[in-house]
């Protein structure tokens, strides 16, 4: 999956970039085609105007007005004024019979002269601003852009613009101005050479796009957003369907440690129970009666740890089913904390640890249920104990907070590290300790925690440190609305 995400992005990003570059050598074909219509049209305008220089120099009489036409002829044709004044000779022009020939009916050096005359003008003094700003406009406008440009015509003479956007450039070489203070222009790669026809050119016109990114793109944005957001959607798929399958992974593990740990869980009492029963009908045992008794009573305490096994399970099956009720009444959670504390002290002294309950709660009477309640309680001492390696030391405490009662259980055992302290109250979620079973347990006791305290409208947290102990801090309203 991850090869073929990487070749599809990378064919995008190729096909992307072809087609960019295709476009942007597009628009460079077209404004460098306009721009030399620009040029062409200025060298027109120059050229009528050297052809009437030169016919008031020849008079106005017949042959005079066939010369000029003549001379138009060989300017129309392409035969520059460069070549007409390094040449001894000029080609012929198809002409009526009898005609004489274009070196007889013309001055050829006079025309040279008048030329010369307006080649050796200044730059400045040759470009027509108002044609200049209209060709271009018109020359980029019938081609389809419209993009915002500005222009300048730089002078090989002055080294230096000497027209920028509509108006001439004063040049003042004191100032250390780069290029006459048009830098962008000098450095855009849109330039034509100026009157080509002279022996050299004088200077070019150059053309610049602020936005030349939104003009290459112009055309493709459509299909490069497009391309971005269908790509963007397979990625998004693509890194969705690696997470489900790590998620469904991990719990697929946690649900196999939870069908060991139930196995383990139950297989405990099971052998325990067939091992009394066992001993109750052996003949060494049968007549004696504390004996019996004595066996009986583990029978029946190993049954209600599998039924609060059993239960436990159950209680959770409802809750994911959103299939359960609270049934809340008004109760003296001292008391019943007080309660749990004296039926789990007996645990934790055989361990040689101590419990204590430091109830300084002023307002103890809170809407709750009962039986839940007091499973949470007992959950949370046992995962107290449960996970203090030896001699465990577990304070209970509450005390009022403006929204109710706050109920914190503290142990000093092992602690729990950042990494797990986000997964604690997942379901199946155990913190493992090296061996799986060496703290018993399905990793639905804090699951079933967090779901009861919030079905009651509270808040759960823990602080924790790793090897310094644990702090599950319980908040519950006095009352429920609603």
């Amino acid at each position: 999956m991850t090869v073929a995400l990487l070749g599809v992005i990378s064919l995008q990003v190729y096909w992307i970039r072809w087609n960019i570059g295709l476009n942007e050598a597009q628009i460079d074909k077209i404004v460098f085609a306009a721009m030399n219509d620009v040029a062409y049209k200025l060298q027109k305008v120059e050229n009528a105007a050297i052809l009437e220089a030169l016919s008031s120099t020849k008079g106005t009489g017949a042959e005079a007005n066939r010369n000029i036409r003549k001379a138009a002829q060989y300017l129309e044709n392409g035969y520059t004024r460069r070549r007409i004044s390094r040449s001894d000779s000029l080609p012929a022009i198809s002409q009526s019979p009898g005609a004489n020939s274009f070196e007889d009916n013309v001055n050829m050096w006079e025309y040279v002269k008048v030329s010369q005359l307006v080649d050796s003008k200044p730059l400045a003094e040759r470009i027509n601003l108002d044609l200049l700003a209209s060709a271009l406009r018109e020359e980029l406008s019938s081609r389809g852009v419209t993009s915002p440009y500005q222009y300048g015509v730089y002078s090989k003479a002055k080294n230096s613009y000497v027209v920028v956007n509509d108006h001439f450039v004063v040049v003042d070489y004191s100032t250390q101005v780069v290029h006459g203070g048009a830098s962008y222009l000098f450095n855009s790669p849109y330039r034509v050479a100026l009157f080509q026809e002279d022996i050299e050119s004088p200077g070019y016109l150059s053309l610049y796009f602020p936005n030349r990114t939104s003009l290459v793109l112009g055309s493709v944005w459509i299909t490069l957003l497009m391309s971005v957001l269908f790509t963007g959607i397979i990625m998004f798929s693509f890194f969705y369907t690696i997470k489900v399958i790590f998620e469904q992974k991990k719990l697929s593990e946690m649900k196999n440690d939870f069908i060991n740990n139930m196995t383990h869980e139950f297989k405990t009492p099971i052998a325990t129970i067939s091992l009394a029963a066992d001993s109750i009908a052996s003949p060494m045992v049968v007549n004696a009666p504390d004996k019996i008794k004595r066996f009986i009573d583990i029978i029946r305490q190993e049954n209600r740890r599998m039924n609060s096994q059993v239960e436990r399970v159950l209680q959770m099956a409802l809750i994911d089913k959103k299939d359960f009720e609270i049934k809340t009444s008004e109760i003296n959670l001292h008391e019943l904390i007080q309660q749990a504390v004296d039926n789990f002290s007996l645990q934790v002294e055989k361990r040689e640890g101590t419990l204590r309950a430091e109830l300084r709660a002023q307002h103890p009477v809170i809407d709750a249920d009962a039986t839940h309640l007091a499973s949470i309680i007992h959950n949370l001492l046992d995962n107290a104990n449960k996970y203090s390696p030896e001699k465990p030391d577990i304070i209970i405490s509450t005390r009022d907070v403006p929204i109710g009662i706050e109920i914190t259980v503290q142990d000093h055992g092992m602690g729990i590290s950042k990494e797990a302290r986000k997964h604690i109250f997942d379901k199946f979620y155990r913190v493992h300790t090296g061996n799986i079973h060496d703290v018993k347990g399905f990793g639905l006791g804090l699951s079933y925690v967090k779901a009861i305290v919030t079905a009651h409208k509270g808040l759960i947290d823990v602080k924790s440190e790793p090897g310094k102990g644990s702090s599950f801090i319980v908040t519950l309203p006095h009352r429920l609305e609603g």
